[in-house]
């Protein structure tokens, strides 16, 4: 009788776990608790390989949060992954050296990747693909085209908070720079560029995607020596990888028959 009182109902028991670990913020644990019991006794795991379990699944479903919820932020246009880029269809791109990206040593060290080629060979793909990988390692990323990139700027400039909005561009460690020479920028936009290229030299990784050749800068500047400057920051550290094969949107018309001619 003695050793009954002393000891709790299991749904006591239960109760507590809940609301320690509410309290705790450990809201897996809290929902879980019972079941994680459960599985534990079956498998007849040990204390510490049962408080391993738990501890394992609470950091998993919180990354899985923190990962879903950062992406949410990104700005990334969708987020697709380089298992989903076909690397047949680009046959002088090699898949080990983008996979090798993909392990992300240039995000430690700082460094960029420019990604040049004509429109649709996937340069948009491989940098989101990075930045993606990037978040599921816990970098934080922030994608945005160039364009919208230096209307933003413009915009926060005009209302005396360009200092602030450039934070937004300053803050991540992967930046996405999509479209950079798709329209010319006027000077006082290339040196918005030039200033945020400056600020994260060495800093934070810039992953950027262009349809023009370095030597073609000058022009979607307006000015060599501003260009020049751009991109002596920009290729200290940097992986540079040219694309140059058919585009993957009109892959589908070149293997539509051609209609027969009317009679």
């Amino acid at each position: 009788m003695t050793d009954q009182l002393a000891k709790p109902p299991e749904g006591l028991v239960a109760d507590r776990i809940r609301r320690h670990a509410e309290r705790l913020l450990l809201h897996h644990l809290a929902d879980e608790a019972t079941a994680l019991a459960a599985r534990a006794e079956a498998a007849q795991l040990g204390y510490l390989d049962f408080l391993d379990q738990v501890l394992e699944e609470e950091v998993g479903v919180r990354e899985g949060r923190r990962f879903r919820n950062a992406l949410k932020l990104s700005g990334l246009p969708h987020h697709k992954t380089l298992d989903e880029f076909d690397f047949a269809f680009q046959p002088d791109l090699a898949p080990r050296r983008i996979r090798d990206l993909a392990a992300l040593g240039f995000v430690r060290a700082r460094s960029n990747v420019a990604l040049l080629g004509p429109p649709g060979v996937g340069k948009t793909h491989i940098a989101v693909a990075l930045a993606v990988a990037a978040c599921q390692a816990g970098f934080s990323i922030y994608f945005t085209a160039v364009d919208d990139l230096v209307r933003q700027l413009r915009e926060a400039e005009t209302l005396g908070r360009f200092a602030t909005k450039l934070q937004t561009y300053l803050k991540p460690a992967v930046l996405v720079l999509d479209e950079v020479g798709y329209l010319p920028l006027s000077r006082a936009e290339a040196n918005m560029l030039f200033q945020l290229v400056a600020r994260r030299y060495e800093r934070g990784s810039i992953v950027l995607t262009s349809n023009k050749a370095f030597s073609e800068w000058g022009a979607i500047t307006g000015d060599e020596v501003l260009a020049t400057a751009i991109l002596d920051r920009l290729l200290h550290h940097c992986n540079v990888l040219s694309i140059n094969g058919p585009s993957y949107r009109l892959k589908d018309r070149f293997l539509t028959p051609p209609e027969p001619p009317m009679p």
